[in-house]
């Protein structure tokens, strides 16, 4: 497995095509789930091969927003993945792994094993994060430029049943970040609650 060619092709792709309405799902959002899945497989006690799958994963877990659409996009994905990776070493059974985690952070997130755990996580880090508010602005001005949602109102509740829907999978993400998500979550219904 050849991870360092890997990453600089999807790197280079992400950079080049990726649109400029994705203020969320942009290359920053990449590196910072790669960051945040390292760091996890760090406290998970993941190394080695599996280790270089999670980074793999995340590198490729949203390239298939270069078809620019926000539904079906873990699927554009596992196409590239499928595409491309054979050709950097990675064995089908390799692809199969990376595919399960690519899929698994599809909404509502469906991990089946511990790396797909550590892949959701890392994929939804800052909701228990302090950069909350600043990430979820950047989301809602996306959904905003792709037609999505309208205004603020709507944002919050959907932030308000998004987070009450959501768990943290790892011991890590749930020890860490659980805590400071509820907090978000309580701040949101109180502002929601004063809605007409």
């Amino acid at each position: 497995m050849d991870y360092r060619a890997a990453k600089k092709f999807i790197l280079d792709k992400l950079s080049t095509e990726l649109s400029d309405k994705l203020m969320y799902h942009g290359i920053h959002h990449t590196m910072d789930v790669l960051k945040m899945a390292s760091e996890i497989c760090e406290k998970e006690g993941v190394k080695g091969r599996e280790l270089t799958l999670v980074k793999t994963a995340a590198l490729f877990h949203d390239s298939g927003f270069i078809k620019d659409k926000h539904a079906g996009h873990e699927a554009e994905g596992c196409i590239l993945v499928r595409r491309h990776l054979p050709g950097y070493g990675y064995s089908e059974e390799d692809i199969e792994v990376i595919c399960g985690m690519i899929m698994a952070t599809k909404i509502p997130q469906s991990p089946n094993n511990h790396l797909e755990e550590i892949i959701c996580d890392a994929d939804l880090d800052y909701l228990g994060r302090q950069d909350f508010y600043k990430i979820g602005n950047s989301l809602f001005e996306e959904l905003q430029a792709y037609q999505i949602l309208q205004d603020e109102q709507s944002w919050n509740r959907l932030q308000v049943n998004f987070l009450s829907a959501h768990k943290f999978y790892t011991t890590t993400n749930q020890e860490i970040r659980e805590p400071v998500k509820l907090r978000y979550l309580q701040d949101l219904k109180e502002l929601v609650a004063t809605y007409a």
